[in-house]
């Protein structure tokens, strides 16, 4: 052994957390570190290694021979091997080279606290320290007020490989020419948060990063560590929010990254009936290990911290949950008490959602949680999982359904489009129109609205229409907004230049003046996720295919009445009911000529009429423009 001195960053609560699985910011100690030991300047490695008999740094610092630097492990029985060498820094590359006690194996595995990774396709770990200056904390200050249940919270869904590409190079835009056309265009766009998909490093593009080995690094790809950090200060700076994708559920089985990490089933389950994803083919955390849960969590914890993530949607909380997801009989053991949950799932998640909140209490946590299971999004001291919203995925599946049908048959159908309603504050749920709607063969949104060009668009303003007026959070992925025709492909940029036609660009400005009406709209978002903030004025007006209803804010002054409706027919001198006496007025309408609609709408102000009509004491008539929505402000 050569050049390896003794040297810990560990303290001996450190260790006891860590085993107990309580050590939430394990990236302060494990990973590589640039220290000075004695006058000499190097790197300090620490690596958990349990069923190991040696474990040496490789690199290009000694020719990758194995045992040229042997870490010592501790005399503690924590698994934790570590040691400072001198002259290794910023920008030596390195892996570790383990040998197991289990079988005379051998890994060499990519340090998985790294905070920078080789670009793919090559594999090793880069030591790399940063001194970024944020200049957001105006932005940290009123954080809280952008992420508060009742703001608005209207959210843009990219995958950075493929937002936008410069063709002459043939290559994605970088972290840095991100941080200037992106930021620009979401401002413009009126979202308030940006949700990346995950960013985190991954070894295989086609799995749009959902198949993680770096889960301290931002891929290399699109730049170096401090360059995301600059992009994320860039939104900041610009009021904007950033969301990522963070996949704490399943991990590939690449040679250099954590499965079968030291010989034995170190961060995965060892029984495949909980260790093995099979629709994913991929490996599954072992959430009963104290020691995995701390990385995880730390994990989490670590976006939040040091690269100011402003929330984290935490991916297929689903499989997470239920020990028989997508098993069938015999590939699953039921819990202690019979059941198909995972109780060390439902308190991973309880103790993780309880840790973001108690040091970030301004961010957001958000399930992809597609069944009924209980009480996602409320409180753990309620019996909650804690979590600060949850996908609505039913009423996506239902809406997207429902506008595929041509209006002839929507009268048979009402109960699909109104059925949302039914449980759309047993959570606090956002509406989303993700990346997954767009591919696989499912068309694009737009390619799914049925009738001519016109009525396509006419379709989907009314669509995205009823999503900013139906109670919930907003999420829409890239695309989107200006009619993508074509399903998403990663490998490619989005169709800017559909927006040279004028439907599209219709379509982006209609998405614009969403954002803004939604913004602008208190009763839109300020009880969004309570029952006081929505009454239905008639849901079952099947035979015309329209649907009302009054959206509610704190002060009463703010309603607003929505009116949908869902055929082509134009209705003339149509009736709804009013609740009080008093005047409405027009204040969106997405037949708008400026949004490509046919520009028939309501002009002058109306006055209530004492005439009872679905249940109310006061009515009015009104005209509705084909397949439209209109918005009117009670005053």
């Amino acid at each position: 052994m050569a050049n390896v001195k003794a040297y810990s960053l560990f303290t001996d609560f450190d260790v006891n957390l860590f085993k107990s699985g309580k050590h939430y910011r394990l990236y302060e100690k494990f990973g590589s570190h640039t220290v000075t030991v004695d006058g000499i300047e190097g790197t300090y490695f620490a690596v958990w290694a349990p069923s190991a008999k040696q474990v040496s740094v490789i690199g290009d610092f000694n020719f990758w021979s194995d045992g040229e630097h042997q870490l010592n492990v501790r005399w503690d029985a924590s698994g934790i091997w570590e040691g400072f060498i001198p002259f290794v820094g910023k920008g030596n590359i390195y892996k570790y080279k383990i040998h197991s006690h289990h079988n005379g194996v051998i890994t060499e595995k990519a340090d998985p606290y790294a905070r920078r990774c080789e670009h793919p396709p090559k594999t090793a770990s880069v030591v790399w320290e940063d001194d970024y200056k944020w200049k957001d904390a105006s932005w940290l200050k009123k954080r809280k007020k952008h992420n508060a249940l009742d703001a608005p919270y209207s959210v843009y869904e990219v995958h950075i490989g493929s937002w936008r590409k410069k063709a002459e190079e043939d290559r994605s835009l970088s972290y840095f020419e991100l941080a200037d056309e992106l930021v620009d265009y979401v401002k413009d766009m009126g979202f308030t948060h940006v949700e990346f998909m995950p960013i985190m490093e991954y070894p295989f593009d086609p799995s749009w990063g959902y198949q993680l080995t770096g889960y301290f690094a931002p891929t290399s790809r699109f730049g170096y560590p401090e360059e995301f950090k600059y992009l994320v200060d860039k939104l900041h700076q610009n009021d904007i929010g950033i969301i990522l994708d963070w996949v704490p559920s399943h991990f590939p089985e690449d040679a250099h990254g954590l499965g079968f990490f030291d010989g034995s089933h170190l961060y995965e389950h060892p029984d495949r009936r909980k260790g093995y994803h099979p629709d994913w083919k991929s490996l599954i955390f072992n959430y009963e290990r104290n020691e995995v849960r701390s990385f995880l969590i730390s994990n989490a914890v670590f976006w939040l911290d040091q690269y100011h993530a402003d929330g984290l949607r935490v991916d297929a909380v689903a499989s997470m949950l239920f020990l028989d997801y997508s098993r069938e009989d015999g590939e699953w053991e039921p819990n202690i008490y019979g059941g198909r949950e995972n109780l060390a799932v439902i308190e991973f998640l309880k103790e993780l959602n309880q840790e973001v909140y108690a040091s970030f209490p301004d961010v957001q946590t958000i399930a992809e949680e597609s069944t009924a299971f209980p009480m996602v999004s409320k409180p753990v001291f309620l019996g909650g999982l804690g979590f600060g919203m949850k996908w609505m995925m039913g009423w996506m599946h239902d809406t997207l359904e429902y506008f595929g049908k041509d209006p002839i048959y929507r009268k048979y159908h009402q109960n699909d489009i109104t059925f949302s309603l039914a449980y759309a504050f047993t959570e606090n749920f956002m509406l989303p129109l993700s990346h997954d709607e767009v591919v696989y063969g499912k068309n694009s949104i737009l390619g799914r609205m049925p009738g001519d060009e016109w009525q396509r668009f006419a379709n989907l303003r009314l669509l995205y229409g009823y999503m900013f007026t139906h109670p919930g959070t907003k999420l829409l992925f890239m695309g989107g907004e200006f009619g993508q025709y074509n399903e998403w492909n990663f490998q490619e940029s989005l169709d800017w230049n559909l927006l040279e036609f004028e439907p599209h660009q219709n379509l982006k400005t209609y998405y614009k003046e969403l954002n803004n009406l939604y913004k602008t709209t208190p009763a839109l978002y300020e009880k969004g996720f309570s029952g006081e903030g929505f009454e239905w004025i008639s849901f079952d007006d099947h035979e015309n295919c329209v649907m009302s209803y009054i959206r509610k804010g704190y002060d009463q002054k703010d309603n607003v009445i929505v009116v949908c409706n869902l055929t082509p027919a134009v209705l003339e001198n149509y009736k709804i009911g009013i609740p009080e006496k008093s005047k409405i007025k027009e204040i969106f309408n997405s037949d708008s000529k400026k949004f490509g609609g046919s520009g028939i709408g309501n002009p002058r102000q109306l006055t209530a009429k004492k005439q009872s009509w679905n249940g109310k004491d006061y009515s009015a008539e009104i005209t509705l423009a084909p397949l439209s929505i209109t918005v009117f402000q009670i005053k």
